[in-house]
């Protein structure tokens, strides 16, 4: 899966989709659009909108627009690797983090288990 994939599935196809498995690939090209667009909203912020805020008007739109779609990514990508998405409540720890991390770069399960069958992957 490749950038413009990723954005298509996460954004509209499956915006609030918690169900399901997502594929290494997705679920990292998600992570690298959700930063860039807040990079950007944070850079029009600071020159556009003179504020003392810890948050800008343009950063948390788009961080709540993109709010949905990155929760259930990384539900569906921990999925994947036949964890509940309820793990991802961990990250709060900041020692979380750690399984979080190496559970979200692993390898999917090859083989069905309780949250779907195994992606499929154009090679």
């Amino acid at each position: 899966m490749d950038l413009q994939n990723s954005i298509k599935t996460c954004c509209v196809k499956k915006y609030a989709n918690f169900n399901g498995r997502a594929s290494r690939s997705e679920f990292w090209w998600f992570q690298l659009f959700y930063i860039i667009v807040i990079f950007v909203a944070v850079i029009f912020d600071s020159m556009y909108i003179d504020n003392s805020q810890a948050m800008g008007p343009v950063e948390l739109i788009c961080t709540l627009i993109l709010l949905l779609p990155a929760l259930s990514v990384w539900a569906r990508r921990l999925h994947d690797v036949g964890r509940s998405g309820w793990w991802m409540l961990i990250a709060i720890t900041v020692i979380g983090l750690i399984p979080l991390f190496i559970w979200n770069v692993s390898v999917g399960r090859k083989s069905k288990n309780k949250y779907g069958p195994p992606i499929k992957l154009r090679r």
